[in-house]
């Protein structure tokens, strides 16, 4: 099939003849896009209808677990407040049954500006501070409301543009970073007085490689201005007991140190990567000599467990460990007991844990929320008054449940490192054989694999799927030394790692190559990508989303905005080692003709972190490889099909209204189900006649 219909070639000719060559590039590229998505619009026009009973069902499970506990609710001191993505709405504490009152809605933000981000109240609850997200684009407002008085809204909102982060170091004293261009370089402090407001510059960051955010210590005593690039960080920090003072740098930055601080009763905690194969560990130094020659170590995780968060509570740190699952480590402060730490087990089915930290914090408690990919969330408390765990919130006792197996495996990877794999199923392992296998993979910037709770997985797996999580190099599931045995020049680890973890899982009988598919968002796609370049047979599709896929070409682009941010998760191109290095792995640039999956390419046309050029260079290429292996071959059998199913906006993280986004899933899923062979409805009536027939009924997971 040819790339350019003979119209477009026609409409090429009659402008070469008027318009100098140098202009004809742009015309070019926009045929060729404009080409490949009619072609892709004519290929997802054929799965229409299974997009439809997709999206009705999605529908149906998104209504069935709309009762699970969210972080949507948070407490000021006098009120309970709740966020419903458009609005903020109060009642009094202690007061059930009184009707909610909308104290800031998302319009407030002007045109075009319609979801919440982020919520802070300030510590006397006088005043709000909202971000609020643009329809299809990266761009936030943060909108201050006064609550104080006998009447909300007594005074007009007051809108910021292009804040990111902010936090409230007193009642009238709000400290707020903005992003330009996706760089977040400036602090900026905001003083309302009943005169005037004024706006000051704090903080300007001049090194391209750092980026920098607000946040606060949860004692609410300390805002901080943390400085981060790849490989080093720098905290500067602002007394709310001083607002207007400038603020004090606690260590200056060095290349290789970490480091993140909290704050309780004069003295800082610091978690920094000065432990044992330089992870994290908790140290302590007094406020007012804050610097490294003071740091005193308190803690560090013992061998083979990770540090992933902390809480500072009034007299105990909580720390969020992993090994092969998640665990919570309680660690006693006080001077005046032996130091001492407790581990409290948690659900083996647990995958993810969400911090609740909005709203006035208990310095008693801890309150958080466990999900896994298709276990609905928990709420869990614990106290440290009481030193005990519970679980506070559990509406999945409402909800029937399906038993489910979570197997957690490991891979031998080529150069024999054992690869973490997480697998949810519900037949036993030893009956997946046939069973369809969906795999998720991320390994990049030292982000783990999101595993929070989906409808949509949990669909998938009463539908009788397994579904794998591929935890490689590149990422943090097991701490700091993980992520950068995965970057940089060994970034070809990762894609050795995923595909070991797929061969792994074939072996042990888990599907085969005709019935797996794999699902990747982002950074992700770089090994997706690279994988199918020298490993096609193990998959029958992929699913890439937002995908980064040509590493070469953006990297050797100064002018976009994250490429000089980027380079130590990357390397640097000008570097002959690195620039080879990226060229022996970079997707868009190591496609051959050979037989590929079939693959589904979900895009935003103004997405500013994946240039849409570097996706349509990658559609193109992939389409122009198959297309000369079945014409060189003769191959027998279907021929993979290349869909870019392109958007609007340049929303990167996929769209925040619900029905746009069940949008998206519907037609992945019937894809899905297309390219692998699957009849839905079969599958439907299979899977809920082994429901019906298992004994226990138990909404439990199996352990």
């Amino acid at each position: 099939m040819n790339l350019i219909s003979s119209s477009c070639l026609l409409l090429l000719r009659s402008f070469s003849r008027n318009i100098h060559r140098r202009n004809i590039y742009p015309l070019i590229s926009r045929l060729y896009t404009e080409t490949t998505v009619e072609l892709s619009k004519d290929q997802l026009q054929k799965l229409r209808d299974q997009e439809q009973r997709f999206k009705r069902r999605l529908h149906s499970v998104h209504r069935k677990f709309a009762v699970v506990p969210e972080n949507s609710e948070f407490q000021g001191r006098h009120h309970v407040y709740f966020e419903d993505g458009k609005g903020i709405y109060r009642s009094t504490l202690g007061h059930d049954d009184q009707e909610m009152l909308e104290v800031c809605n998302a319009d407030w933000g002007g045109d075009g500006y319609g979801t919440i981000q982020r919520v802070r109240l300030s510590p006397s609850e006088t005043m709000l501070a909202v971000t609020v997200k643009k329809d299809h684009h990266e761009e936030t407002r943060c909108v201050l409301v006064h609550l104080g008085g006998l009447i909300l809204r007594q005074k007009a909102p007051l809108v910021l543009d292009n804040v990111l982060s902010f936090e409230w170091a007193t009642d009238d004293v709000l400290y707020y970073s903005t992003q330009e261009t996706l760089r977040c370089l400036c602090v900026f402090r905001l003083h309302l007085s009943n005169s005037e407001v004024k706006t000051t510059l704090v903080y300007e960051e001049k090194d391209p490689e750092f980026f920098v955010e607000v946040s606060r210590s949860r004692d609410q005593r300390l805002v901080t201005i943390n400085c981060c690039s790849k490989i080093s960080s720098e905290v500067w920090f602002v007394d709310s007991k001083t607002p207007l003072l400038f603020p004090t740098l606690i260590q200056s930055r060095q290349p290789g140190l970490l480091y993140h601080v909290e704050h309780s009763d004069n003295c800082l905690f610091i978690l920094a990567n000065t432990g044992a194969n330089q992870e994290y560990q908790l140290l302590r130094a007094p406020l007012a000599s804050p610097s490294m020659p003071h740091w005193v170590p308190l803690f560090s995780a013992v061998p083979g467990t990770v540090i992933k968060d902390m809480e500072l509570l009034q007299d105990h740190c909580v720390f969020t460990v992993k090994d092969s699952q998640c665990r919570v480590q309680i660690q006693t402060l006080s001077t005046k007991e032996p130091r001492q730490f407790n581990t409290h087990q948690l659900p083996h089915w647990a995958c993810d844990l969400s911090p609740q930290r909005v709203g006035t914090v208990d310095r008693g408690s801890f309150g958080f929320l466990l999900s896994s990919p298709v276990h609905p969330p928990v709420r869990y408390l614990f106290s440290s008054r009481e030193q005990k765990l519970s679980v506070t919130e559990d509406n999945t006792k409402h909800i029937s449940l399906t038993e489910f197996n979570t197997t957690r495996l490991q891979a031998t990877s080529q150069d024999g490192t054992m690869v973490p794999l997480t697998l949810l199923h519900m037949p036993a392992l030893s009956e997946l054989h046939k069973a369809p296998l969906l795999l998720h993979v991320y390994g990049a910037y030292g982000v783990d694999l999101s595993m929070a709770f989906s409808p949509e997985k949990r669909m998938l797996l009463e539908d009788g799927w397994a579904l794998a999580y591929c935890h490689v190099r590149g990422g943090g599931e097991r701490g700091l030394a993980w992520h950068q045995a995965g970057s940089v020049l060994q970034k070809r680890r990762g894609v050795e790692d995923l595909a070991s973890c797929i061969q792994t899982l074939h072996h042990l009988g888990v599907s085969r190559p005709a019935l797996t598919a794999l699902t990747a968002r982002s950074a992700g796609a770089v090994l997706a990508g690279a994988l199918c370049n020298h490993n096609p047979l193990l998959l029958k599709a992929v699913i890439l989303q937002a995908p980064f896929l040509d590493v070469l070409g953006t990297m050797q682009d100064p002018s976009l905005p994250l490429t000089i941010e980027e380079r130590g998760e990357w390397g640097d191109p000008l570097m002959r080692e690195h620039r080879d290095n990226i060229a022996s792995y970079c997707p868009c640039h190591n496609i051959i003709p050979q037989l590929y999956p079939s693959t589904l390419i979900t895009a935003y046309s103004e997405d500013r972190r994946v240039p849409l050029s570097g996706v349509m260079k990658y559609v193109q290429r992939l389409k122009k490889a198959i297309q000369v292996c079945t014409t060189r071959d003769g191959v027998n059998t279907r021929v993979p099909v290349v869909i870019l199913d392109l958007q609007p906006g340049g929303d990167h993280f996929g769209p925040e209204d619900l029905n746009l986004s069940l949008n998206e899933s519907a037609r992945q899923l019937a894809f899905l189900y297309t390219e692998l062979g699957l009849d839905h409805q079969k599958t439907r009536r299979r899977q809920k006649e082994r429901s019906n027939n298992l004994t226990g009924k138990s909404h439990r997971p199996r352990n």
